[in-house]
């Protein structure tokens, strides 16, 4: 089924970094965004600049989520973008296991699961997770804390849903590589733009695209 004439996106953590950037590229190719974002203020700004709408999502939050997805009635491209990393023992008494666990695993299940009825309806939809390498076991499930351990637990559910999914709705992960952001930090070898390439490839793909994958610079790589 071909995509709607202007498709709805949402982006979380669409304020700064890969997430504005792909939320930028989305705008550029058409599409209706939305960018979800913790700071309402911060997100107004930036939804001011990209010419896009903002919603206040704490995925820390649930109610914050829930309501926002009930009242926007769903999208057509959802972009599990946001996420968190700290340098904490796992073993410490302040790990941030529940933190990244929810924030990178358990909110972009919920906001696939809120946004089911609009894909049952209109039998479109793409889902992109901003995952890492850090996240794959083939690469030996690296970075600090519980990063690497809720990417790969994100790069499950991205294996694993398209079974549960409806026809016609894809879901793809991506590695952006080392980026210049917040979290990529100014050392970074991939501008913005670049680690948003492959998410907005994602984002539209074709009827005959694949679904269930893990893609860098467009390229499958291992899980």
């Amino acid at each position: 089924m071909p995509p709607p004439s202007r498709p709805t996106a949402l982006v979380t953590g669409g304020n700064r970094g890969i997430g504005r950037a792909i939320a930028e590229g989305l705008v550029a190719k058409g599409c209706a965004v939305t960018i979800g974002v913790r700071d309402s203020d911060s997100g107004s700004e930036a939804a001011q600049a990209l010419g896009c709408g903002s919603v206040r999502f704490d995925l820390e939050d649930p109610d914050s989520y829930f309501g926002a997805m009930t009242e926007a009635g769903g999208f057509d491209i959802l972009v599990n973008n946001a996420g968190i990393l700290n340098h904490v023992s796992l073993l410490a008494p302040d790990s941030d296991f529940d933190s990244a666990m929810q924030v990178m695993v358990a909110a972009p299940l919920d906001l696939i699961r809120l946004n089911l009825p609009r894909w049952q309806k209109t039998g479109w939809g793409r889902i992109v997770n901003l995952s890492s390498d850090w996240g794959s076991f083939a690469h030996g499930l690296g970075g600090p804390g519980a990063y690497g351990i809720a990417k790969a637990a994100l790069n499950a559910l991205t294996k694993a849903l398209p079974r549960d999914l409806p026809p016609g709705v894809k879901i793809n992960a991506t590695c952006p590589g080392w980026v210049r952001t917040r979290m990529g930090g100014a050392a970074a070898t991939r501008s913005p733009e670049k680690g948003a390439d492959t998410a907005l490839w994602l984002a539209l793909l074709p009827d005959d695209g694949p679904t269930g994958g893990f893609f860098r610079d467009r390229k499958p790589i291992d899980w």
